[in-house]
């Protein structure tokens, strides 16, 4: 099993931590998330792996500049 982190927005693929002493939940801070924000933050892949939705530096930087894409959930196609 892995955690495999993913942008919310362009999809980029972030990282994957395959180390189990890295994938601690109160390590991660996903404890830390409501039961809403682990809905839609974490998923369980068929494949095993567990897949995490965060936002990546370069749409975090968009947000910034264009603060009406925070209505959306994606802006990039």
């Amino acid at each position: 099993m892995a955690i495999r982190y993913y942008c919310r927005h362009c999809s980029t693929d972030i990282g994957t931590l395959e180390e189990e002493d890295q994938m601690l939940s109160s390590r991660l801070g996903l404890d830390q998330l409501t039961i809403e924000e682990q809905q839609q933050m974490v998923h369980y892949g068929s494949d095993g792996h567990v897949h995490v939705r965060v936002t990546c530096e370069h749409c975090e930087e968009a947000l910034r500049q264009n603060p009406h894409f925070h209505e959306l959930d994606r802006w990039i196609q």
